[in-house]
């Protein structure tokens, strides 16, 4: 099994570093929590330019998947830069409805994902709980719930959340049915492994942002005339966040060639899961304690960041149930 990413993988996540560096993501994240969507969804636009929605997306529906290791690789760019948004909820819904075997819906919404066209959220109860992300201003809401997927009228109030940017909604009661019957289970399994891999990548760019800008920022801070990252102390903190990050990333690219041969991959993407986002939540705490009395102000931009981690950890799988999944015989 090859762990390594090819020269064509590693130039499109090149691709979409420079692209997002050239973005002013922090504000498009701070103009979301705020409810201004306009910035996040010119941003949207580029990234489906770019072929990220579609690598979930089969070619007969005008897209380029299914490529789960490429889209490891820009949802890792997508975490690193923070942006901000519905993502992880619009792939995992593209592979519902390409799974569920309704042509018409199939057609419907699949293309317009891939172009970038469609923000679509998804709940699915027992992972994201009454929520759905963004669901106040996304396109469409799937609730996977049961034996029945069904399309949302409406959407809640926004519900207080600890990273404002993670806009939360309750999807109403009720709507337009897509499928009902057996297949439907494995549909939503198949789209929650997809969500969790999506997530874990998201995980790993986030954690390697926040290790990257508390190295530069320890080589700024003295104390006793010295930069505090010259400290044994804030070497081994930072080597420990490394070896975490490190650590995950050939089980993401592992639970992600396991789910294109197979098509499931419970345990890989569970490992990888846990791993991403244990090591992330450590790259968060270590910015935080590094960063001093600084790194608790919301007008800092590594507090997008932060705030992030802790839900990412939990979203789509925690790691109490992934280690379950795990260690099921």
């Amino acid at each position: 099994m090859r762990f390594l990413l090819d020269d064509e993988q590693r130039e499109f996540a090149r691709t979409l570093d420079t692209l997002l560096s050239a973005a002013d993501t922090p504000g498009a994240a701070r103009a979301w929590a705020a409810g201004d969507h306009a910035p996040g969804r010119a941003l949207w636009f580029r990234l489906a330019d770019a072929g990220v929605f579609a690598l979930v997306v089969p070619e007969e529906y005008e897209g380029l998947g299914p490529l789960p290791l490429e889209l490891a690789v820009a949802f890792t760019e997508l975490g690193r830069h923070a942006v901000p948004g519905p993502l992880v909820e619009t792939v995992a819904a593209a592979a519902l409805l390409d799974r569920l075997g309704d042509k018409a819906a199939a057609s419907a919404w699949l293309p317009r994902v891939a172009a970038g066209q469609a923000i679509v959220s998804l709940r699915v109860p027992e992972l994201t709980g009454p929520y759905a992300l963004d669901a106040d201003l996304a396109d469409a809401v799937l609730v996977a719930e049961d034996d029945t997927v069904r399309i949302a009228d409406a959407a809640g109030p926004v519900q207080p959340s600890a990273d404002p940017v993670r806009r939360l909604a309750r999807p109403t009661a009720g709507g337009t049915v897509l499928a009902r019957g057996p297949e439907v289970a494995a549909a939503t399994a198949y789209a929650a492994e997809v969500a969790a891999l999506a997530t874990a990548a998201q995980s790993l760019g986030l954690g390697r942002a926040l290790l990257d800008r508390t190295v530069a920022y320890v080589k700024q801070r003295t104390q006793f005339g010295v930069p505090i990252g010259s400290f044994q102390a804030v070497k081994h903190r930072l080597a420990d966040t490394l070896l975490a990050l490190e650590f995950a990333q050939p089980l993401l690219h592992a639970a992600a060639l396991a789910l294109a041969g197979q098509g499931t991959a419970h345990r890989e993407v569970a490992a990888a899961k846990v791993t991403a986002g244990e090591a992330a939540h450590t790259a968060a705490r270590t910015a935080l304690q590094l960063h001093g009395a600084v790194g608790y102000t919301e007008e800092l931009d590594l507090s997008l960041w932060i705030r992030k981690a802790r839900p990412l950890r939990d979203a789509w799988g925690t790691p109490a149930s992934c280690r379950a999944r795990v260690l099921a015989p």
